[in-house]
């Protein structure tokens, strides 16, 4: 007979590290209060199954009243279970992915979406909640368990106060020109834009984001952007990332990719770009949608969805985008979907950009450099 009080973590060996970063995920990033509800939501896999223990022992010694939900493995183009959108549909306190790839699409948020208390329309019940500050999250999509113990640990106040730096002038900017050495040279459009810190302050309803944190995120304006992005460093890809060996050369107009130029990974990001308006075709067939939202699927699968700004001292380029958009003197842009929720996308696709200098031109016609080469320009 098991007993009841038992921990999970009891039937696993070697869980110090992990356990170390799981307290710092439910106390510090989370500040997880007696009483409140916590769904864990995983896939049977071990690494992000063992770390999804650690935080249910962490929330029961916190005094929460965790739930883990186990699903099988998706990627961002397949569903969520029923069972686990019904769950969130419920509204728990704390709701955490950690997922071996993706949570999944909300297929009924897809098909019919959501109305937030802002008046937007949120495809996934998870991002309907979030925005609605009913309750707070962090999700983990591809975490592995050296990733998690070696990347969560880290010094927050010193992270909240550089995302906080960044994000002020973001804020303000109305663009963003960025070069590298090997090519890198666009201007992204920002006037009306606000930025986001994922700092690992969760503590507070409508807060949420990665573990690892550590990056301060904008959405590009609509039909702002323009020239050549060089992307170096690693890219995501609808089969998972590739750490990039020759160089993809994007070119942009007006904040859309229009061609690509480079080796393998050129060629695999293009395949990537293709299977999100492949997918939004065969939605629209197989009736999922219709007509005008495959469209805009369609349209925005080459959108210019994020710049953002890595900050996580203890990152690594691993060529896993989850850590790799977190390396200090590294930035990130994404292709696909936005932020702002006014470019909607099947896909997101991050790009790494090594060393890049990011040059903020201010309305007043001013301008700044923030980052040199890398460096944090204070």
């Amino acid at each position: 007979m098991v007993d009841e009080n038992s921990k999970f973590s009891d039937f696993v060996e070697d869980m110090n590290d992990i356990k170390k970063a799981a307290e710092v995920a439910v106390n510090e990033v989370l500040a997880v209060k007696p009483g409140e509800t916590l769904h864990i939501i995983t896939n049977p896999e071990k690494g992000v199954y063992t770390i999804a223990l650690a935080i249910y022992d962490a929330a029961i010694s916190a005094g929460g009243k965790p739930l883990i939900m186990v699903q099988p493995y998706k990627t961002q183009l397949d569903y969520a279970e029923e069972g686990v959108v019904g769950a969130l549909a419920t509204i728990p306190d704390i709701a955490i992915s950690l997922s071996a790839e993706k949570l999944g699409k909300d297929r009924g948020g897809i098909s019919k979406p959501y109305k937030g208390l802002d008046g937007e329309d949120y495809e996934h019940v998870f991002d309907l909640h979030l925005k609605d500050k009913k309750l707070r999250a962090f999700w983990s999509p591809s975490t592995t368990l050296d990733m998690f113990s070696r990347t969560v640990p880290i010094d927050y106040a010193k992270l909240r106060d550089e995302c906080a730096y960044l994000k002020e002038k973001l804020d303000r900017a109305g663009s963003a020109r960025i070069t590298t050495a090997i090519g890198t040279d666009v201007m992204l459009g920002l006037e009306g834009r606000l930025g986001e810190s994922d700092d690992g302050d969760f503590r507070k309803p409508g807060q949420g984001g990665n573990l690892p944190a550590g990056e301060v995120y904008i959405s590009p304006a609509l039909g702002s952007s323009h020239g050549t992005i060089a992307f170096d460093g690693s890219i995501s890809a609808t089969d998972g990332e590739i750490i990039i060996e020759e160089p993809i050369l994007a070119t942009v107009k007006d904040n859309m990719v229009i061609e690509l130029e480079g080796g393998e990974e050129a060629r695999l990001l293009e395949a990537s770009l293709r299977s999100g308006e492949d997918n939004a075709r065969e939605m629209l067939k197989d009736g999922e949608i219709g007509q005008e939202q495959a469209d805009e699927y369609i349209k925005n699968a080459r959108n210019l969805g994020e710049l953002g700004i890595g900050l996580n001292h203890n990152a690594n380029i691993i060529g896993n985008m989850l850590e790799d958009e977190k390396v200090y003197s590294t930035c990130h842009i994404a292709i696909g979907a936005n932020y702002d929720n006014d470019a909607k996308a099947l896909i997101h696709l991050d790009g790494l950009i090594l060393k890049p200098t990011i040059e903020l031109h201010y309305p007043d016609g001013s301008s700044e450099i923030i980052m040199k080469d890398g460096d944090l320009i204070r």
